[in-house]
């Protein structure tokens, strides 16, 4: 009787290279205060997240890096690509980021961009950088796993 249809998400973008600089942890969704032209531009998949980080100010967290392409079909009052926009958590969750971010070597990372039911939203993870050897067997692990799946595809059309 009161089924909830499922939430239709139209994903944006992704940080690909968060995956592979960081090891992952716990991931929270956001909110994104825009403007009418950074909607417009995403809609269209303009958007970067490469080398962008949330920051924690004055119990606020915001989006730092992101670059949102300018609107190509506006006249007058478009963004600025880079500018640091606002995220919309809630107190407890943002309060647990606050004493998480201050532990040491921990950072807020966003994963990807996405449309949640016509809402904007922003996937955050808080991740702690990995150490060159680190990234050298992730490296190891993502051949060998290329090589495993190679040989299948072989055998398989035998």
């Amino acid at each position: 009787m009161g089924e909830k249809q499922p939430k239709e998400i139209k994903i944006i973008c992704q940080n690909k290279k968060a995956r592979f600089e960081y090891e992952l942890g716990d991931r929270y969704e956001a909110g994104l205060v825009l403007t009418g032209t950074e909607v417009k531009s995403l809609r269209l998949g303009k958007a970067n997240l490469v080398d962008s980080y949330a920051k924690l100010e004055n119990g606020e967290a915001f989006l730092v890096g992101a670059h949102i392409s300018p609107y190509v079909n506006t006249a007058y009052g478009n963004h600025d690509p880079q500018r640091k926009r606002k995220l919309l958590l809630k107190k407890k969750e943002l309060g647990k980021l606050i004493g998480k971010v201050k532990e040491k070597g921990q950072s807020l990372i966003p994963l990807k961009l996405y449309f949640k039911d016509g809402l904007a939203k922003a996937e955050l993870a808080l991740a702690k950088g990995k150490k060159t050897y680190d990234k050298r067997q992730s490296m190891k692990e993502a051949d060998s796993k290329r090589e495993l799946s190679r040989s299948l595809k072989e055998f398989n059309r035998r």
